[in-house]
C-alpha cells in the first residue's frame, strides 16, 4: 500500500509501486489539504467580488468573460468534455497508470481546489485497473496536456472510453457495474483535471525506468563486444579518466573493469596497438548518457512532486493566483536531452555491430562459419542501422517548437508532449539495437573458445543460450532478435 503524502515520491517508489502492483490510500495529510483549499474555493465564491482566471470566467482567450455562478459547475463539466480532442495511437496503458497516480499526487497538495471524491475517483481508478482510453496527439504542452488530460478525467464525469479486465467499454457501464456515481465538478475542478504536466510527467517516469535499465544492459553488452573483439582493457584504467572528473565516465570505467574482472580473454597479448572509438570511447560515452539520465532524473523527480495546475490557490494567504506552472519547458527539454543520450546508446552500439561482423581479428565474416554460403548476421547490422538512423530524425528536439494558441493569449508553448511520445519511440529503439549487438556479442565470442571471458559474463551467456542458439547456418532471425530484446528486459542479471 502506497500512501499519497507530502513525502518526497521517487522515481525508484513509483517503480516499486508499478512492479508490485501496490495499491494507493490518500494520507491524512492530503486529505486535509485538499478539503482545507476546497473550503477555502466554496466560501470565496459568495464574496469574490473580481474576475478569477478558470473559477468565474471562460478559458484561454476567453478569460475576460464571466460566468454566472449557477453555470460555474457546467462550465467545468463542458471544459473536460470539449478539450477530449485527442488523435493518433493510443497511450500504452502502463503510462496511463501512471498519469493516474501522478495527476493524484498533484491534486493531493491543496493548491488546486479540487473536491476529495475528484481524487479519491482517480484512486479507485488506479486501484481497479480500470485506465481511461488516452490518445497521443492533442497536447501543446503548455496550458497543461489539455486534450490527452482531458481523455484521462472523463470517467469522472461518466463518459469516454476505458480499458477494464482487458476489454475496452463504455466508463458508463463500467461506473454502473462498480456502483459509482458520475462526479459533479465545481468550480475549478475541470481546470485543476486538465491544466496539469502528467501526460508529460507520465512519459518521462516510464522512459527513465527503461533508461536506467538500458543503460546498465548497454554497459554488459558492451563488455561482452569488447572481448568478442579481443578488445583491450587500457582505455577503461582510471587513470585516464581521473584527469577528466566526468562522473558518468568514472563511473563507466569501473563498471567495466568489474565486469571484465576475472576474464581470460581480455588479458591476453593483444596484437593490435588500438581499438576503434566504438569501443576505446565507450566510457565517455556511456559515461556522458548516464550523466544526462541523472540530470533528467532530478529534473522529473521535481516535476512529479509538484503542483502543475492554474489557477493556484493558497488558503493560508488568501490568494488565488494565475500564474503558468502548467508550462512543460522544465521538462521538455530534459525529456529531449534523455532521446538524444538513449540514442548515443544505440549509436554507439550499432557501431560495435558493425565492426563484429566484418571478418576482422579472427572473427569470420558475418559471424558465420561457412560466409558467401550463408549471410549470417549481415541484415541484422542493417536492421539496427535503419533504426539509429530513424533515431536521428526523432532526436530532433521538439522543445525548440512553438506554434501559438488560443487567439494568441496562448503565444508560447514547450511541445513537450511531442518530445514525450517520440521518447518513448527511441527508448523501444534503443532497446531493440543493444538486443541485436547482444546476439551479435554472443555468437561472437564462441569463436574465441575454449577462452573465457569473466565469471559474470558467462553467466549472462549462459542465460541468454537458453532462449537464442549460437547460429551455425543461416536461419530465420526474425525471432531470434525478438528474443534477444526480450533478454534485455531482465533485471536480475544486472
Amino acid at each position: 500500500m502506497h500512501i499519497i503524502s507530502h513525502d518526497i515520491l521517487t522515481l525508484d517508489r513509483v517503480k516499486e509501486i508499478l512492479d508490485k502492483h501496490e495499491q494507493l490510500q490518500l494520507g491524512e495529510e492530503a486529505i486535509a489539504a485538499i478539503e482545507k483549499c476546497r473550503k477555502y474555493l466554496d466560501s470565496k465564491m459568495g464574496d469574490i467580488g473580481r474576475p478569477v482566471y478558470g473559477i468565474t470566467t471562460g478559458f484561454g482567450s476567453l478569460c475576460n468573460i464571466t460566468i454566472p455562478e449557477d453555470e460555474l459547475s457546467q462550465l467545468q463539466h463542458n471544459l473536460v468534455m470539449s478539450h477530449a480532442c485527442g488523435m493518433g495511437d493510443e497511450v500504452r496503458p502502463e503510462i496511463v497508470k501512471i498519469m493516474l497516480l501522478l495527476k493524484a499526487q498533484s491534486l493531493s497538495y491543496g493548491h488546486s481546489g479540487s473536491q476529495l471524491i475528484t481524487v479519491q475517483r482517480l484512486i479507485d481508478m488506479f486501484n481497479h485497473d480500470i485506465l481511461p482510453v488516452v490518445y497521443q496527439q492533442g497536447s501543446l504542452g503548455a496550458s497543461g496536456d489539455l486534450a490527452p488530460l482531458a481523455h484521462l478525467s472523463l470517467p469522472l464525469i461518466g463518459m469516454g472510453e476505458v480499458y477494464y479486465k482487458g476489454e475496452r467499454r463504455q466508463a458508463a457501464d463500467v461506473w454502473q457495474e462498480m456502483g459509482w456515481e458520475p462526479i459533479r465538478l465545481q468550480s475549478k475542478e475541470g481546470l485543476a483535471l486538465l491544466n496539469g504536466t502528467q501526460f508529460m510527467s507520465a512519459h518521462a517516469v516510464w522512459s527513465l525506468i527503461q533508461a536506467e535499465r538500458l543503460s546498465q544492459w548497454a554497459d554488459m553488452i558492451g563488455a561482452l563486444s569488447l572481448e568478442a573483439y579481443d578488445g583491450r582493457i587500457e582505455p577503461f584504467y582510471p587513470h585516464s579518466h581521473q584527469l577528466r572528473r566526468q562522473k558518468g565516465q568514472l563511473l563507466t570505467a569501473d563498471r567495466f573493469r568489474q565486469l571484465l574482472e576475472g576474464s581470460e580473454l581480455i588479458i591476453r597479448k593483444k596484437e593490435h596497438v588500438q581499438d576503434p572509438y566504438s569501443f576505446r570511447c565507450i566510457p565517455q560515452v556511456h559515461g556522458a548518457a548516464k550523466d544526462s539520465i541523472a540530470y533528467v532524473r532530478s529534473a522529473i523527480e521535481n516535476e512529479i512532486n509538484s503542483a502543475t495546475d492554474n489557477p493556484n490557490v493558497f488558503p493560508d494567504e488568501d490568494m488565488i493566483i494565475s500564474a503558468g506552472n502548467f508550462h512543460g519547458e522544465p521538462i521538455a527539454l530534459p525529456m529531449d536531452m534523455l532521446a538524444i543520450a538513449l540514442n548515443e546508446l544505440a549509436s554507439i552500439s550499432e557501431r560495435r555491430i558493425y565492426k563484429l561482423i566484418s571478418g576482422q581479428r579472427g572473427l569470420p565474416s558475418f559471424l558465420v562459419a561457412k560466409p558467401g554460403l550463408n549471410s549470417g548476421f549481415m541484415i541484422p547490422q542493417y536492421t539496427a542501422a535503419s533504426i539509429v538512423s530513424q533515431n536521428k530524425g526523432l532526436c530532433w528536439p521538439a522543445s525548440c517548437d512553438s506554434i501559438p494558441s488560443s487567439q494568441g493569449q496562448e503565444d508560447h508553448v514547450s511541445m513537450g508532449s511531442n518530445a514525450a511520445t517520440k521518447l518513448v519511440r527511441v527508448v523501444e529503439n534503443t532497446e531493440t539495437v543493444l538486443g541485436i549487438e547482444l546476439m551479435n556479442a554472443v555468437q561472437a565470442l564462441e569463436f574465441r573458445r575454449p577462452a573465457k571471458s569473466s565469471p559474470h559474463l558467462e553467466k549472462i551467456i549462459s542465460e541468454y543460450r537458453k532462449v537464442v542458439p549460437f547460429i551455425y547456418t543461416d536461419t530465420y532471425m526474425h525471432p531470434l532478435m525478438v528474443e534477444s530484446k526480450k533478454f534485455i528486459r531482465r533485471e536480475d542479471l544486472y
